[in-house]
C-alpha cells in the first residue's frame, strides 16, 4: 500500500488538482525550480499548474520571465528569471567545481573557456535584449566555437555551455525550434537579482527563501528532502528553517500518508518531521476526491522527482518500470488515487495522436477513457 494521502496532499500543494489561477512565472517562482532537461516536458509541467496553458508558458519564456539554467546539482532546471542568479550563487558552487575538475579529461583548458565566453558574447549580444531577442540556437553556437578553433566534439561543447551558464555568462531564454535559445545573462535577467543584489550576500537569508518556497510548493516534505533536492548541507538549511518556521505548518505522516501533529499518533510512519504550507490539510480534506483523480505527467515532473524517496507514489517494481535500468531516464507517469498505475506515451501521426498506456496496475475501461480525455488536453509543444 502506498501512502496515498501524502501523495494527495502533495498533488494539491503542487497545483495539480483544483482550479489553477497562477501565471507561469508565479508557478516557476513558487517552486524555486522545475527539473528541465526535457525542454518540452518542463513546459508541460508548468502549463499543467498554471492558467493560460502552454501558449502562456511559452509566452512567459519569450518575455524573459522564465528561463532554464544550471542552479543546482549540475542539472538543468526551469526557474523564474528573477530567481536563477541568486539560486545559482547559492547552490552551484559544488557542481561548478566538479565541472572545472573535468576539464582535463575533456582536453579543455582555461583559455578555451575564456575564448568560448568571448565568442558567445559576440554572437549572442545582438539577440539578447530581454523580451525581444530570440537568442542563439545551440547548434549555431557550437558552429561558431568550432570556427573560432574551439573543439566541441565528444561532449566538449555541451560541457563549455553548461560551465558558462553556471558561471553566470548565459541562460537558456526564448523558445525556438523546440528548444530554449541561448542568451546573455546580463542582458536577459532582471538587474540586481544575484545573491548580493537580492539578499545583500546573506546566504542564510537566501537559503530561508529557498526553504520557504520549496516546502510551500512541495510540502509535506522534510528538511532531508530539501537537502537532497538542493544539495545544500543541513548545517546551512537548519538555521534557514528557523527563519521561516512560523510561516509553515508541520507534522508527521502515518502508514497511509495521513498527517498528524505528533510522531506518536502517526502509526506506521517513519517519524520524520514534515513541513507544508498553512491550510493545505484543510484544502486536501475538502477536495480529497479531486486530488485522487487520474493524472498524466511528463517524464521529468516535480511530483516524481522533487523528493528523495519516490516510493510514496509506487512500489519498487513500478519504480523499475518508470525508470528502466535506473538510468535516470524517466518514463511518463499515469496516476490514479495518488499512485502510479502505468506509464504512457503517444502514438500515431500528427493530427491523429492517441495515448498508449502501459498498465502497471489494472485500469478499467472507464479509467482508460478518462486518461484519453487527459491526453487530448495535454499541453504538447509539438504536433
Amino acid at each position: 500500500m502506498t501512502p496515498r494521502h501524502l501523495a494527495g496532499a502533495r498533488i494539491r500543494a503542487q497545483g495539480l488538482a483544483g482550479p489553477v489561477g497562477a501565471t507561469p512565472v508565479e508557478v516557476a517562482r513558487s517552486f524555486v525550480a522545475h527539473q528541465g532537461q526535457d525542454a518540452p516536458g518542463v513546459m508541460a509541467s508548468l502549463a499543467l499548474r498554471s492558467a493560460g496553458g502552454l501558449e502562456e508558458v511559452l509566452a512567459a519564456v519569450d518575455r524573459g520571465e522564465v528561463v532554464r539554467g544550471y542552479p543546482m546539482r549540475g542539472t538543468v532546471f526551469a526557474v523564474a528569471a528573477d530567481t536563477v542568479a541568486w539560486l545559482t550563487d547559492l547552490c552551484a558552487a559544488g557542481p561548478l567545481r566538479a565541472a572545472i575538475a573535468r576539464r582535463g579529461a575533456l582536453g579543455i583548458e582555461e583559455r578555451d573557456v575564456d575564448r568560448a565566453a568571448e565568442v558567445l558574447a559576440e554572437l549572442a549580444a545582438p539577440h539578447s535584449e530581454r523580451g525581444r531577442g530570440r537568442g542563439v540556437l545551440r547548434r549555431d553556437l557550437l558552429a561558431a566555437w568550432e570556427e573560432a578553433g574551439i573543439a566541441t566534439g565528444q561532449g566538449r561543447g555541451y560541457h563549455l555551455l553548461v560551465e558558462l551558464i553556471m558561471l553566470g555568462h548565459a541562460v537558456y531564454g526564448p523558445w525556438r525550434e523546440q528548444e530554449t535559445a541561448v542568451v546573455l545573462a546580463d542582458a536577459w535577467l532582471p538587474p540586481g537579482t544575484d545573491l548580493e543584489g537580492a539578499f545583500g550576500g546573506d546566504r542564510t537569508a537566501a537559503a530561508a527563501e529557498l526553504a520557504l518556497r520549496y516546502l510551500t510548493s512541495h510540502g509535506p516534505a522534510s528538511v532531508q528532502d530539501l537537502a537532497w533536492w538542493s544539495k545544500l548541507p543541513l548545517r546551512t538549511l537548519r538555521p534557514a528553517i528557523e527563519q521561516v518556521r512560523g510561516r509553515l505548518e508541520s507534522g508527521y505522516a502515518g502508514r497511509d500518508g495521513r498527517l498528524h501533529a505528533t510522531a506518536d499518533r502517526a502509526r506506521g510512519g517513519d517519524g520524520e518531521q514534515l513541513w507544508w504550507r498553512p491550510g493545505l490539510l484543510e484544502e486536501y480534506a475538502a477536495a480529497e476526491k479531486e486530488s485522487m483523480r487520474e493524472l498524466l505527467l511528463p517524464g521529468f515532473d516535480e511530483l516524481v522527482l522533487g523528493y528523495r524517496d519516490r516510493l510514496y507514489l509506487m512500489d519498487p517494481e513500478r519504480h523499475r518500470a518508470l525508470v528502466p535500468g535506473n538510468n535516470g531516464v524517466f518514463q511518463r507517469a499515469a496516476l490514479r488515487r495518488g499512485e502510479v498505475v502505468g506509464t504512457w506515451t503517444r502514438t500515431g501521426r500528427p493530427g491523429r495522436r492517441s495515448v498508449a498506456l502501459t498498465p502497471l496496475r489494472p485500469i478499467s475501461e472507464r479509467q482508460h477513457a478518462r486518461f484519453e480525455a487527459l491526453f487530448a488536453a495535454f499541453p504538447y509543444t509539438a504536433p
